[in-house]
Formats: structure tokens, sequence, C-alpha cells
């Protein structure tokens, strides 16, 4: 079914005062009425796409979540030789990297997992649309670069977990425990993904 564009511009106008709502304020101090006249869009018509305060809150999950992973992998992998291995996964992982740990996805992460005893599905969902999809792209990427010979990963989705934590593991763990401030500057996340992208070349390099 075709959605129409003013349905379009809707959902986006109310995931975008969601995201307002309750990054600003948590899961409890949100109200449909405040979304509803943030977004300009009638309350009836809240329900009608969104079911509920959870329903829409999901949604918001799956929108940011789903976002940012196609913004990692908006650009092909440019690899033509295994000399062009270590300056393509860094640019990759670093732009994931980037892209995960913005203060407004920190603070999605940090709401879903202070409602996981009330919203398991909340978490569920974060997980499977962020980290589980990331890595299940990276295990394809890395498949067929084993493939072609130019790395050797007869697991690709172990190597792939391997590699996305490698990277992500310490910063966003960090950011999640000690908050914003804790995020690395540039440089330092410049270095950090070189260095485990050598940590990786040099176990699944050929």
């Amino acid at each position: 079914m075709t959605i129409r564009p003013t349905s379009l511009e809707k959902r986006r106008a109310v995931l975008a005062a969601a995201e307002e709502e309750f990054l600003s304020g948590g899961y409890d101090t949100v109200s449909m009425d405040r979304i509803a006249a943030r977004s300009g869009v009638a309350k009836q018509t809240l329900y009608a796409h969104f079911g509920s305060k959870e329903g829409l809150f999901l949604q918001l999950v799956t929108a940011m979540t789903e976002e940012t992973g196609d913004r990692v992998h908006a650009d092909p992998l440019a690899v033509t030789s295994a000399g062009d291995l270590p300056d393509a996964l860094h640019r990759l992982l670093s732009r994931q990297l980037d892209l995960v740990l913005t203060p407004r996805l920190m603070q999605l992460r940090r709401l879903v997992i202070g409602e996981l005893g009330r919203f398991p599905d909340l978490a569920r969902t974060l997980a499977e649309r962020g980290p589980h999809r990331a890595i299940d792209i990276l295990a394809d990427v890395l498949a067929d670069l084993d493939a072609r010979g130019l790395l050797a990963v007869p697991h690709p989705g172990q190597a792939a977990s391997q590699l996305n934590w490698l990277v992500m593991g310490q910063p966003v763990n960090d950011a999640m425990l000690l908050g914003d401030a804790s995020i690395p500057s540039a440089a330092e996340r410049d270095s950090h993904v070189r260095a485990a992208v050598r940590t990786f070349l040099a176990a699944y390099g050929t």
C-alpha cells in the first residue's frame, strides 16, 4: 500500500515531536496530548497511526536506530585490493562509532534500558534494529571480502561481532554509564578505530 505524502509528513512531524518529548523528559512525563500539540497532528490521528504511547515509543526507537544504520552503510565499501582494507574499514567503522555516540542516540539507549522491566519489546527492538542489524550487515561485507580472497573469514558472523565490539565496546559502554562528557574526542575515536582495525586484520588478513 502506498502511503500518501501527507501521511508521511504527519508521521515525520509526530516522530520529531516524540523524540523531543521522550528524550527531554523521560517516558512517564510524556503525554499524547503534548505530542499532538507539538506536531500539529490531531490526537485521534496519533492513536490511529500508533495505537498508544508505548506503540509510538516503539516506532520512535525503530526509526532512530534504522536511520542510524542506514547512514552508516549509505556508501558502499570501496575495496579492490587487500591494501585498501585498513582505510576502508576505518572509514566505515568510524562513521558507525560517530553516529552511535551522538548524545540523542545515547539518551535513547539509556531511556530504553531504564524501561526494560516494563517494556521488554523496546529493548528487543533496539537490539535487533541497532547492534544486531549492524553486525549482520558487517557479516555480509566480510563474507564478500572473504569470497574475493581479500580476507580469511571462515565464520563471518562471529568475525563481524568481534570487529563490531572491538570498535564499539568501551566507547559506547563509557558513554552509557558515565554520560555524554565521557564521549571520546574525534582524535581519540580515530586512534581507537585504527587500533581495532589493525587488531582485526592481524587475525583475519590474508
